[in-house]
Protein backbone atom coordinates (compact mmCIF):
# COMPACT_ATOMS: atom_id res chain seq x y z
CA UNK A 1 0.00 0.00 0.00
CA UNK A 2 1.57 3.26 -1.15
CA UNK A 3 0.19 5.26 1.79
CA UNK A 4 1.84 2.92 4.33
CA UNK A 5 5.16 3.35 2.54
CA UNK A 6 4.74 7.13 2.41
CA UNK A 7 3.93 7.43 6.12
CA UNK A 8 6.91 5.24 7.00
CA UNK A 9 9.17 7.49 4.90
CA UNK A 10 7.80 10.59 6.62
CA UNK A 11 8.53 9.06 10.04
CA UNK A 12 12.07 8.06 9.08
CA UNK A 13 12.78 11.59 7.79
CA UNK A 14 11.19 13.36 10.78
CA UNK A 15 13.12 14.56 13.81
CA UNK A 16 10.26 15.77 16.01
CA UNK A 17 6.89 13.99 15.72
CA UNK A 18 3.69 14.95 17.51
CA UNK A 19 0.94 12.32 17.57
CA UNK A 20 -2.61 13.51 18.18
CA UNK A 21 -5.12 10.84 19.24
CA UNK A 22 -8.89 10.73 19.56
CA UNK A 23 -11.56 8.20 20.45
CA UNK A 24 -10.93 6.12 17.32
CA UNK A 25 -7.66 4.76 18.70
CA UNK A 26 -9.29 3.51 21.90
CA UNK A 27 -12.35 1.88 20.36
CA UNK A 28 -9.96 -0.91 19.37
CA UNK A 29 -9.33 -1.47 23.09
CA UNK A 30 -13.07 -1.89 23.65
CA UNK A 31 -13.90 1.65 24.75
CA UNK A 32 -17.05 2.89 22.98
CA UNK A 33 -16.88 6.21 21.17
CA UNK A 34 -19.09 8.53 23.26
CA UNK A 35 -20.65 10.13 20.20
CA UNK A 36 -21.21 7.08 17.99
CA UNK A 37 -24.38 4.96 17.96
CA UNK A 38 -24.29 2.69 20.98
CA UNK A 39 -21.93 5.03 22.80
CA UNK A 40 -22.31 6.49 26.28
CA UNK A 41 -24.61 9.31 25.13
CA UNK A 42 -27.11 6.79 23.79
CA UNK A 43 -27.45 5.40 27.31
CA UNK A 44 -26.99 8.46 29.52
CA UNK A 45 -28.09 12.07 29.37
CA UNK A 46 -25.17 14.41 28.49
CA UNK A 47 -26.86 17.09 30.59
CA UNK A 48 -25.93 15.06 33.66
CA UNK A 49 -22.27 15.48 32.74
CA UNK A 50 -22.04 19.26 32.78
CA UNK A 51 -19.62 20.87 35.18
CA UNK A 52 -22.26 23.31 36.41
CA UNK A 53 -24.72 20.55 37.26
CA UNK A 54 -22.04 18.48 38.97
CA UNK A 55 -21.01 21.25 41.35
CA UNK A 56 -24.54 22.50 42.03
CA UNK A 57 -26.43 19.23 42.49
CA UNK A 58 -25.75 16.62 45.16
CA UNK A 59 -28.04 14.22 43.30
CA UNK A 60 -26.01 14.63 40.10
CA UNK A 61 -22.79 13.91 42.01
CA UNK A 62 -24.38 10.85 43.57
CA UNK A 63 -25.51 9.61 40.15
CA UNK A 64 -22.10 10.13 38.58
CA UNK A 65 -20.15 8.43 41.34
CA UNK A 66 -22.56 5.49 41.22
CA UNK A 67 -22.02 5.28 37.47
CA UNK A 68 -18.26 5.24 37.95
CA UNK A 69 -18.45 2.56 40.63
CA UNK A 70 -20.34 0.33 38.20
CA UNK A 71 -17.53 0.65 35.68
CA UNK A 72 -19.63 2.29 32.96
CA UNK A 73 -16.93 4.83 32.09
CA UNK A 74 -13.60 3.37 33.23
CA UNK A 75 -12.52 -0.24 33.48
CA UNK A 76 -9.45 -2.44 33.37
CA UNK A 77 -8.77 -1.80 29.72
CA UNK A 78 -5.46 -2.41 27.99
CA UNK A 79 -3.59 -0.65 25.16
CA UNK A 80 -3.93 -2.00 21.64
CA UNK A 81 -1.33 -2.24 18.83
CA UNK A 82 -1.84 1.42 17.88
CA UNK A 83 -0.87 2.59 21.38
CA UNK A 84 2.20 0.34 21.35
CA UNK A 85 3.22 1.59 17.90
CA UNK A 86 3.16 5.18 19.18
CA UNK A 87 5.22 4.16 22.22
CA UNK A 88 7.71 2.60 19.81
CA UNK A 89 8.14 5.99 18.14
CA UNK A 90 9.27 7.29 21.53
CA UNK A 91 11.78 4.46 21.96
CA UNK A 92 13.18 5.23 18.51
CA UNK A 93 13.76 8.85 19.54
CA UNK A 94 11.25 10.17 17.03
CA UNK A 95 8.32 11.16 19.27
CA UNK A 96 8.25 14.60 20.82
CA UNK A 97 4.89 14.05 22.50
CA UNK A 98 1.37 12.67 22.37
CA UNK A 99 -1.53 15.12 22.51
CA UNK A 100 -4.72 13.25 23.28
CA UNK A 101 -8.42 13.91 23.60
CA UNK A 102 -8.80 10.59 25.42
CA UNK A 103 -9.21 10.16 29.17
CA UNK A 104 -8.31 6.47 29.39
CA UNK A 105 -4.61 6.49 30.41
CA UNK A 106 -3.72 3.98 27.67
CA UNK A 107 -0.73 5.89 26.29
CA UNK A 108 0.95 5.66 29.70
CA UNK A 109 0.14 1.98 29.94
CA UNK A 110 1.70 1.44 26.53
CA UNK A 111 4.97 3.03 27.62
CA UNK A 112 4.91 6.71 26.67
CA UNK A 113 6.38 8.69 29.62
CA UNK A 114 3.99 10.90 31.54
CA UNK A 115 5.90 14.08 30.68
CA UNK A 116 5.40 13.35 26.97
CA UNK A 117 1.60 13.07 27.20
CA UNK A 118 -0.69 16.10 27.10
CA UNK A 119 -4.26 15.16 28.04
CA UNK A 120 -6.50 17.94 26.78
CA UNK A 121 -9.63 16.41 28.32
CA UNK A 122 -8.15 15.05 31.55
CA UNK A 123 -7.79 11.51 32.84
CA UNK A 124 -10.52 9.36 34.40
CA UNK A 125 -8.00 7.34 36.37
CA UNK A 126 -7.83 10.25 38.82
CA UNK A 127 -10.14 12.33 40.99
CA UNK A 128 -9.35 15.94 41.88
CA UNK A 129 -10.44 18.03 44.84
CA UNK A 130 -12.06 21.28 43.69
CA UNK A 131 -10.96 22.94 46.95
CA UNK A 132 -7.31 21.99 47.54
CA UNK A 133 -6.72 20.72 43.96
CA UNK A 134 -4.91 17.55 45.04
CA UNK A 135 -5.32 14.47 42.83
CA UNK A 136 -6.10 10.98 44.08
CA UNK A 137 -6.04 7.67 42.18
CA UNK A 138 -9.57 6.66 41.28
CA UNK A 139 -8.82 3.14 42.53
CA UNK A 140 -8.54 4.62 46.04
CA UNK A 141 -11.82 6.54 45.77
CA UNK A 142 -14.22 4.08 44.15
CA UNK A 143 -14.06 1.43 46.91
CA UNK A 144 -15.60 3.98 49.30
CA UNK A 145 -18.78 3.99 47.21
CA UNK A 146 -19.08 0.24 47.53
CA UNK A 147 -18.63 0.72 51.28
CA UNK A 148 -21.70 2.96 51.35
CA UNK A 149 -20.26 6.47 50.91
CA UNK A 150 -22.41 7.66 48.00
CA UNK A 151 -20.57 10.94 47.37
CA UNK A 152 -16.90 10.72 48.42
CA UNK A 153 -15.11 13.78 49.76
CA UNK A 154 -11.48 14.86 49.62
CA UNK A 155 -9.47 12.85 52.19
CA UNK A 156 -7.42 15.96 53.02
CA UNK A 157 -9.83 18.88 53.29
CA UNK A 158 -13.30 17.30 52.84
CA UNK A 159 -13.75 19.39 49.71
CA UNK A 160 -15.75 18.31 46.66
CA UNK A 161 -14.13 15.53 44.65
CA UNK A 162 -14.62 15.44 40.88
CA UNK A 163 -13.39 12.93 38.31
CA UNK A 164 -10.34 14.54 36.70
CA UNK A 165 -11.82 14.66 33.22
CA UNK A 166 -13.12 17.78 31.48
CA UNK A 167 -16.90 17.94 31.71
CA UNK A 168 -19.21 19.82 29.34
CA UNK A 169 -19.07 23.51 30.21
CA UNK A 170 -15.66 23.19 31.87
CA UNK A 171 -12.50 24.86 30.58
CA UNK A 172 -9.68 22.74 29.26
CA UNK A 173 -6.58 22.72 31.50
CA UNK A 174 -4.87 25.89 30.33
CA UNK A 175 -1.25 24.93 31.01
CA UNK A 176 -1.76 21.69 29.09
CA UNK A 177 -3.45 23.52 26.22
CA UNK A 178 -0.65 26.09 25.99
CA UNK A 179 2.08 23.44 26.01
CA UNK A 180 0.22 21.31 23.45
CA UNK A 181 -0.10 24.35 21.19
CA UNK A 182 3.63 25.07 21.52
CA UNK A 183 4.56 21.46 20.70
CA UNK A 184 2.23 21.46 17.69
CA UNK A 185 3.87 24.61 16.35
CA UNK A 186 7.38 23.17 16.72
CA UNK A 187 7.16 19.70 15.20
CA UNK A 188 8.09 18.61 11.69
CA UNK A 189 5.51 15.80 11.40
CA UNK A 190 2.04 15.80 12.98
CA UNK A 191 0.20 12.46 12.91
CA UNK A 192 -3.54 12.36 13.64
CA UNK A 193 -4.76 8.95 14.82
CA UNK A 194 -8.42 8.14 15.39
CA UNK A 195 -9.90 11.62 15.46
CA UNK A 196 -12.53 13.21 13.23
CA UNK A 197 -11.15 16.63 14.23
CA UNK A 198 -14.52 18.13 15.08
CA UNK A 199 -14.03 18.91 18.79
CA UNK A 200 -12.45 22.31 19.44
CA UNK A 201 -10.13 23.71 20.66
CA UNK A 202 -8.35 20.33 20.50
CA UNK A 203 -8.83 20.10 16.73
CA UNK A 204 -6.84 23.31 16.23
CA UNK A 205 -3.61 21.42 17.02
CA UNK A 206 -3.01 20.01 13.51
CA UNK A 207 -3.95 23.40 12.06
CA UNK A 208 -1.24 25.05 14.18
CA UNK A 209 1.24 22.41 13.03
CA UNK A 210 0.40 22.87 9.37
CA UNK A 211 0.59 26.67 9.60
CA UNK A 212 4.06 26.31 11.16
CA UNK A 213 5.25 24.18 8.24
CA UNK A 214 4.87 20.61 9.56
CA UNK A 215 3.71 17.78 7.34
CA UNK A 216 0.35 16.26 8.32
CA UNK A 217 -0.56 12.56 8.28
CA UNK A 218 -4.03 11.29 9.14
CA UNK A 219 -5.01 7.74 10.11
CA UNK A 220 -8.76 7.59 10.69
CA UNK A 221 -11.63 5.37 9.58
CA UNK A 222 -13.67 8.27 8.19
CA UNK A 223 -12.73 11.49 6.33
CA UNK A 224 -11.86 14.69 8.21
CA UNK A 225 -11.97 18.33 7.17
CA UNK A 226 -8.16 18.36 7.21
CA UNK A 227 -7.69 15.48 4.76
CA UNK A 228 -7.22 17.86 1.84
CA UNK A 229 -4.20 19.44 3.55
CA UNK A 230 -2.48 16.21 4.61
CA UNK A 231 0.55 14.69 2.89
CA UNK A 232 -0.87 11.23 3.50
CA UNK A 233 -4.36 10.04 4.54
CA UNK A 234 -5.15 6.44 5.48
CA UNK A 235 -8.79 5.54 6.09
CA UNK A 236 -8.29 2.34 8.05
CA UNK A 237 -8.12 0.95 11.58
CA UNK A 238 -5.37 2.51 13.65
CA UNK A 239 -3.92 -0.67 15.13
CA UNK A 240 -3.31 -2.66 11.95
CA UNK A 241 -2.24 0.46 10.04
CA UNK A 242 0.36 1.63 12.55
CA UNK A 243 1.71 -1.90 12.99
CA UNK A 244 2.36 -2.08 9.25
CA UNK A 245 3.89 1.40 9.26
CA UNK A 246 6.26 0.60 12.12
CA UNK A 247 7.42 -2.62 10.46
CA UNK A 248 8.34 -0.52 7.42
CA UNK A 249 10.06 2.06 9.64
CA UNK A 250 12.20 -0.57 11.36
CA UNK A 251 13.14 -2.02 7.99
CA UNK A 252 14.23 1.36 6.69
CA UNK A 253 16.21 2.26 9.83
CA UNK A 254 18.16 -1.01 9.72
CA UNK A 255 19.09 -0.78 6.04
Amino acid sequence: MAEIELLANLIVAAKKIVVFTGAGISTESGIPDFRSPGGIWDRFDPDDFTYQKFVSSLETRRKQWQLLSLGAVISNIEPNPAHYAIAELYRLGKLDCVITQNIDNLHRKAGVPEDRIFELHGNMQWARCLNCHQRFPMEEILPRIKEGIEVPECPNCHGMLKPDAVFFGEQLPQRTLIEATHRSQNCDLFIVVGSTLVVYPAAYMPVYAREAGAKIAIVNLTPTDLDQYATVVIHSKAGETLQKVMRKVHGKLTQ
